[in-house]
């Protein structure tokens, strides 16, 4: 189980980028950036059936519609999650 965050997120929310204090967080340099790997995670492709507007709207949205659904699909898990 993770720990709760000591963050006042709300308050961090409502700040202008320029005011929030990162003295104590380090810049990273080149030397981190040439090392640095990307890593996507695996995807498993599936077989789903939808109804024809829903596919539509999200196509109608541009390209990357199925990351999109792929992110509200993970929302809604998150939250059904975090109910328990």
């Amino acid at each position: 189980m993770t720990k709760p965050s000591k963050t006042d997120w709300s308050h961090l929310a409502q700040q202008d980028d320029p005011e929030i204090d990162t003295s104590d967080i380090p810049e990273l340099g080149e030397a981190f950036f040439r090392q640095a790997e990307l890593r996507v995670p695996a995807k498993q492709t599936v077989t789903i059936r939808l109804d024809a507007d829903v596919l539509a709207w999200f196509k109608d949205q541009g390209a990357g519609y199925q990351t999109r659904i792929n992110q509200l699909l993970r929302q809604y898990m998150q939250a059904q999650q975090n109910r328990r």
